[in-house]
């Protein structure tokens, strides 16, 4: 039929590739930076293609890997021998020729971050969380007012799937972005975008950015200092009252959250920005935000470490600071959902160690065994009832043992529990913040 002809068309036309790797097409793609992995062929999607000095390149998104992993390549890293050309009703024509080696017919899928799939799974997060990063930023949920950022960029879809900006400068530190942002599009023509460290304007060269520091008066994030220990120090920043640092904040967390964030509707929502200080100022090293009104008793919407913070205990740090602030509060919470693949991991690693470590520190009475009820272990830690209970069913400590309930700690949890803890340096100390919750439903518009 069509499709068949089609083909034929294509095979005939064997010098010119150009005609052949359009987007869309899915073809085995040389691949050195997946997950941490020996370099190996992996599936891809063609996204997008343009010239550079004479030669075509290819944007791709690799089958079954997070979007963060996107990126431009030659066509030499291409196997043009296994293309499969895309189909209306979802198949593909596979496209093969034997002019040079094929690559292996099996692609084995990522195996990060799908860990444990008969583990925990009952959760509504878990099934809802996507974890190979194949929708566009599109079809995912958002909150604020993303989607009208991203309606200024054009309605195709493909644009927001493509990484838009190659680096950008924060402080001493050189970024990588792993996902599209609306920055200004002559702006992301250029090979780095100069952020100021601590009001995070962007601008277009070094000099520019000289010019602004000498006139920028901040060094520390604007708004209220509600803790402080040792070098780390969190500000509370009303998105209405400091706009113009907020949604400066949300274009930069964008390029590196895919699922959701918030660009100009910033009024609903206060930032809590956690800084390490030295003698310089008080640098960005991560944030959360929530909604001064949830009606789901949400306590992050968006959170975020910046990359050249992460593995080294800050994002824990962060989750800990928005439970000890639900606790101030009288309210248990959760974050909204869907969270991203590393915000997902580092919820399942915090829950686990916090109810561990309130089971463990139980005592019985009068030789008893210690007792414990799911509310209580709510009460002491905010974290909501249906978190708790995935964290027992993930852990697989509950069993049924003759007509209860009953705890049981196998040796290995608790081991991985000791070794976990022993890595966990920084901790929040209540004593240090400096916060009062406001009602935020008598004070109007925000």
């Amino acid at each position: 039929g069509q499709a068949e002809n089609k083909m034929a068309d294509l095979v005939g036309r064997e010098n010119d590739k150009d005609s052949v790797i359009f987007e869309g097409c899915r073809l085995p793609v040389w691949n050195s930076a997946t997950g941490g992995r020996m370099a190996e062929w992996t599936l891809a999607e063609v996204i997008s293609k343009k010239k550079m000095s004479g030669e075509w390149w290819y944007y791709v998104h690799y089958v079954s890997y997070n979007k963060r992993l996107d990126e431009w390549v030659p066509e030499s890293r291409l196997d043009v021998e296994r293309l499969q050309l895309p189909r209306k009703d979802s198949k593909v024509v596979v496209l093969q020729r034997n002019s040079r080696p094929s690559s292996p017919d099996v692609y084995s899928p990522c195996e990060f971050p799908k860990k444990n799939n008969n583990v925990g799974r009952k959760r509504k997060l878990d099934s809802t969380e996507p974890e190979s990063g194949e929708s566009s930023p599109r079809s995912q949920p958002v909150c604020g007012s993303m989607s009208r950022s991203l309606s200024a960029h054009g309605s195709d879809d493909v644009v927001t799937r493509m990484k838009n900006v190659n680096t950008v400068e924060l402080g001493r530190y050189r970024i990588k972005p792993w996902y599209f942002s609306p920055y200004p599009q002559d702006l992301t023509t250029e090979p780095v975008i100069y952020l100021c460290e601590f009001c995070l304007k962007y601008v277009r060269s070094r000099k520019c950015l000289e010019r602004h520091k000498a006139k920028c008066d901040l060094f520390h994030p604007p708004g209220n200092e509600i803790y402080r220990k040792d070098k780390i120090s969190f500000f509370e920043i009303d998105g209405r009252k400091n706009k113009s640092y907020a949604q400066n904040l949300c274009l930069l967390a964008k390029l590196f959250l895919d699922h959701k964030t918030l660009y100009y509707d910033t009024d609903p929502f206060l930032f809590y920005v956690m800084t390490e200080y030295d003698t310089y100022g008080c640098h960005i090293v991560g944030y959360f935000s929530k909604e001064k009104e949830s009606s789901e008793d949400y306590n992050v919407a968006c959170i975020l470490t910046l990359p050249p913070y992460q593995m080294k205990g800050y994002g824990k740090l962060l989750i800990e600071f928005s439970y000890e602030l639900s606790k101030i509060e009288g309210k248990t919470g959760s974050p909204e959902k869907p969270l991203s693949d590393l915000g997902l991991l580092s919820y399942r690693s915090y829950w686990s160690q916090t109810v561990l470590e309130i089971i463990l520190g139980l005592q019985g009475q009068d030789g008893n065994p210690p007792t414990i009820t799911i509310n209580e272990i709510c009460e002491q830690t905010s974290i909501r009832k249906e978190d708790v209970v995935s964290t027992l069913q993930c852990l697989q400590l509950v069993q049924y043992y003759k007509g209860q309930y009953v705890i049981s700690l196998l040796k290995e949890v608790l081991d991985k529990h000791a070794v976990s803890m022993a890595k966990r340096k920084i901790r929040i100390d209540p004593k240090c913040i400096s916060w009062s919750p406001k009602d935020w439903s008598r004070r109007g518009k925000w």
